[in-house]
């Protein structure tokens, strides 16, 4: 779906507060409410727009902790990534999760409360995985960009 300048506009207000009414969405577009909705309508229909979220502070509910964990397995195979996939999707401290070329078949982003969270962790969950066969583990010092929020570019589109 091609965006024009008013889509554009559009997904910057929601990303900046996606709670916001269609009311006030219209009008700090300036379109009427009714081409307004029908504009986020095509948005979200085309995928462009994949949902809405509340967006939750690790630190606040006590994971002071990220730590980016290499994974390797023992194979490409389709089964392998697969088994892999489906059970790296049920630890609930995994973050996101990304199938990579290169040295690592995958990058986990976890939230821990503490190093001994991270322990439990990994012994529970990563170790546990099917056909891992090497886990890396760097632990971040400090946050210093963690956008939600994606600058689009008209002129790039």
């Amino acid at each position: 779906m091609p965006l024009d300048r008013i889509d554009i506009a559009i997904l910057d207000a929601l990303q900046k507060d996606g709670r916001m009414p269609n009311a006030a969405l219209a009008e700090k577009i300036g379109l009427s409410q009714s081409a307004c909705s029908r504009r986020l309508d095509n948005l979200e229909k085309s995928g462009i727009i994949s949902g809405y979220h509340a967006r939750l502070s690790n630190v606040a509910l006590g994971h002071q902790m990220t730590v980016i964990v290499h994974i390797s397995l023992s194979g490409q195979f389709e089964k392998t990534l697969s088994d892999f996939e489906v059970a790296v999707k049920r630890c609930p401290n995994v973050l996101s999760c990304h199938l990579m070329s290169g040295e690592y078949d995958y990058i986990l982003r976890i939230a821990a409360r503490d190093l001994p969270d991270y322990e439990r962790i990994h012994k529970e969950w990563l170790s546990a995985m099917p056909h891992v066969t090497k886990i890396n583990s760097s632990f971040a010092l400090r946050e210093i960009v963690d956008r939600t929020v994606m600058g689009i570019r008209p002129d790039l589109l």
